[in-house]
């Protein structure tokens, strides 16, 4: 990817701006930000679109309880009350998650998500990630492991990876964001990608990190066909470009 850079230029060519890793109530029970504030405090960064990557695991509130139609039923149900809420803000909410297998405590983002996906991890949770990646074809979406060097996260083959989260800013967690980086670089994983993780209201954190890209995302498929171009920077707190 040849670009000028110049900062100013690169901001010229690169003006969209996206949210890779956020999180909203009810789905995650971990976010404590009321859907109104998050579309302000997004709003005010003038962030135009939000992969929504909620946590998707078989112990979230929003699946226990329910059978597996009712459980995929409700957590779509939030992202869609999400999405219909922010368009007066002028933001585009996608659909992505966060899964959980039950074999261990990583997550992995998926971009490009619709309902059969959904129902493809759902049928995975106890058969683990490399089951998963053997049995279910994502040719247009992308599986990227968050913060894999957080505390707690196991490292596995990276053959199963299409990418990797190199920028985690969730402000509670030190998610060793240069040995993740590191990481990538020695296993020939050049898809890094990275996001605010946001959960809650303070702390610098909504927006922390944005992607800026050179057209706004269609749907969650389009961005992960925007991601797989390799042709886009970060913005680290509205004013250092990286470029990954």
């Amino acid at each position: 990817m040849m670009i000028d850079l110049n900062k100013e230029d690169i901001l010229r060519g690169y003006t969209h701006r996206i949210e890779l890793h956020a999180h909203s109530m009810p789905i995650s029970g971990c976010c404590s930000c009321t859907n109104e504030r998050f579309y302000e405090l997004y709003a005010e960064k003038k962030i135009e679109t939000v992969c929504l990557t909620n946590h998707y695991s078989s112990d979230n509130h929003t699946l226990t309880g329910r059978s597996r139609k009712e459980g995929i039923d409700a957590y779509l149900e939030g992202y869609e009350k999400l999405k219909a809420g922010a368009k007066p803000y002028g933001i585009n909410m996608l659909l992505g998650c966060e899964v959980r297998f039950e074999e261990n405590n990583n997550d992995y983002l998926i971009y490009g998500v619709n309902r059969e996906i959904l129902e493809a991890a759902y049928d995975h949770f106890k058969k683990g990630v490399a089951e998963f990646r053997k049995n279910v074809q994502l040719k247009d979406s992308l599986f990227v492991q968050a913060h894999p060097f957080r505390n707690g996260m196991t490292l596995i083959d990276p053959g199963y990876l299409d990418g990797i989260e190199t920028m985690n800013f969730h402000p509670n967690h030190n998610s060793r964001n240069s040995t993740s980086a590191l990481y990538a670089k020695e296993n020939g994983i050049d898809i890094c990608v990275g996001g605010s993780d946001f959960h809650e209201e303070g702390h610098y954190n909504a927006a922390a990190l944005i992607m800026l890209a050179k057209r706004a995302p269609e749907d969650s498929f389009d961005l992960a066909k925007i991601i797989k171009s390799r042709d886009y920077v970060f913005l680290l707190g509205d004013n250092h470009i990286i470029i990954p």
